[in-house]
């Protein structure tokens, strides 16, 4: 996991970071307070954030109004929302908003949806979101890059009723491959990580930052909010001494499970715990991160204060979250479409489509292009659509991973239900708008395409989609 590039390595940061806390959030202060509609405004600029913990200097990274990650954006279901964002970088950027189906125009994808927002130019969101949950915002202009530096946030649409919580917590789940001097190495075109399994960093953080604890209070309930915004590193937490309840997952509720094992949450995903403190003042418990056998490591230690536990005994029922307004997808009769993901090393890709040219394997690897989806490479957002479908039809989609690789698939616009999985039985039945595939997999999703326009689909794991697996949906 400790990248070869350089000396310095994972277990030193995760060594320093021990002397932290985890930090509270502090979310943006609104252009207009008590306002509709809902007002923010984000300036993208660089700043150093200290990442890794003194004697090490701030790493300089991109942010949102300096703050790593972006402000937290709260907005209201059903009700609408404007967002303001300048762009102070060198780079031109836009903002998507991941998870949200919104209008299309409003989905921030260069050329396909809107122009960039050049360098010391302004652009404004307005859009109503229609789902309550846990979503984020992310430029998507070189996103491996823009990402990779820092360029994201968090985002809640808040339920019309709270839910029943003492205390809700988020966490932002990254990696970050740092230098000698605790800066970004800037090898977003290494070969290896678009080829292979994509850029894992050496430094974990939560919020941008290495911490030691998770502080709570015995017989508390809390809503715990897990974002993973890196660029390619899957986690898998096992939070000893407790039993974490799933109530969302990519911010649509689910009827609430206890996971038998580790909790697993690819790049771009988010899930929504309800963790029960039901052990004992001055007691303290390690969330653990297991996903590569060969390093796993502690995230982090929950650790219970001397305070008097606030109940003796926790309510026994798991309320579920009120369900979004997501169409149902009628099977009976749906436009299936499938979906070969092919390419990448100690794959069987042998040729594809790259524009109006179909080009051998090793043509394609100098070229920086390593991923095929039905045997076509992207070369970027305005490709031929990889499939059209008339507004209001039901689209069944049949993945097939032919890579030795993982795919978080991400659609833009929509939530689709899972109707199959060969290896993940937990989330058939589920809506999601990223869906996980490993080595050899297959998994069937269905969604009603009631948003027109064009819509970005493509791998999460950034260096994938710099290097090929990316597509174009277009709902007429």
């Amino acid at each position: 996991m400790t990248s070869t590039s350089h000396r310095f390595s994972r277990r030193d940061f995760l060594k320093l970071g021990a002397a932290g806390s985890l930090l509270s959030w502090v979310p943006v202060s609104r252009l207009a307070a008590a306002a509709s509609p809902m007002q923010y405004r984000l300036t993208a600029v660089k700043a150093g954030v200290q990442l890794a913990q003194s004697p090490f200097p701030e790493t300089e990274v991109w942010t949102f109004n300096r703050e790593s990650p972006g402000p937290l954006l709260r907005l209201r279901q059903g009700e609408p929302a404007r967002i303001a964002v300048k762009n102070e970088l060198e780079q031109p950027l836009t903002v998507h908003w991941h998870g949200l189906r919104i209008v299309n125009n409003m989905d921030g994808v260069p050329q396909l949806t809107q122009p960039p927002i050049d360098p010391g130019q302004e652009f404004v969101y307005e859009y109503t979101p229609p789902d309550a949950g846990t979503f984020w915002y992310h430029s998507h202009v070189n996103t491996a890059e823009q990402i990779g530096r820092g360029l994201y946030g968090p985002l809640i649409v808040e339920e019309r009723e709270p839910y029943a919580v003492d205390r809700e917590a988020l966490w932002v789940l990254d990696d970050w491959r740092l230098d000698n001097e605790a800066q970004i190495v800037g090898d977003f075109d290494r070969q290896r990580d678009l080829a292979r399994a994509g850029r894992l960093g050496n430094t974990v953080t939560v919020n941008s930052r290495t911490p030691r604890s998770f502080d709570v209070r015995a017989g508390e309930r809390v809503r715990l909010r897990l974002l993973n915004a890196a660029n390619a590193r899957i986690f898998s937490l096992r939070f000893q001494g407790h039993r974490p309840v799933v109530i969302a997952r990519d911010g649509q509720p689910l009827e609430p499970y206890a996971p038998g094992t580790a909790i697993t949450i690819g790049p771009a995903q988010r899930l929504d715990l309800l963790l029960d403190m039901t052990r004992q003042p001055g007691e303290r418990f390690a969330v653990l991160d297991t996903q590569y056998p060969q390093s796993p490591f502690k995230l982090m230690d929950i650790v219970y204060g001397e305070q008097p536990a606030l109940r003796t005994s926790m309510p026994e029922a798991v309320p579920s979250l009120p369900a979004n307004p997501i169409p149902e997808p009628d099977l009976s009769d749906p436009q299936l479409q499938p979906v070969v993901l092919a390419g990448g090393d100690l794959g069987r890709l042998q040729n594809a489509i790259l524009g109006d040219k179909e080009l051998d394997i090793t043509r394609l690897y100098l070229l920086g292009k390593m991923w095929a989806i039905n045997g076509r490479v992207s070369s970027g957002y305005t490709d031929i659509p990889l499939f059209t479908v008339e507004r209001g039809r039901t689209v069944l989609l049949d993945f097939q991973n032919d890579t030795a690789w993982p795919h978080p698939m991400h659609l833009h616009g929509h939530h689709f239900k899972v109707v199959e999985h060969s290896s993940d039985s937990t989330v058939v039945g589920q809506w999601l708008d990223t869906v996980m595939l490993g080595p050899e997999e297959r998994a069937k999703v269905a969604f009603v395409a009631d948003n027109p326009g064009g819509w970005l689909f493509h791998c999460h794991i950034l260096g994938h989609v710099r290097s090929g697996m990316m597509a174009v949906i277009r709902v007429g």
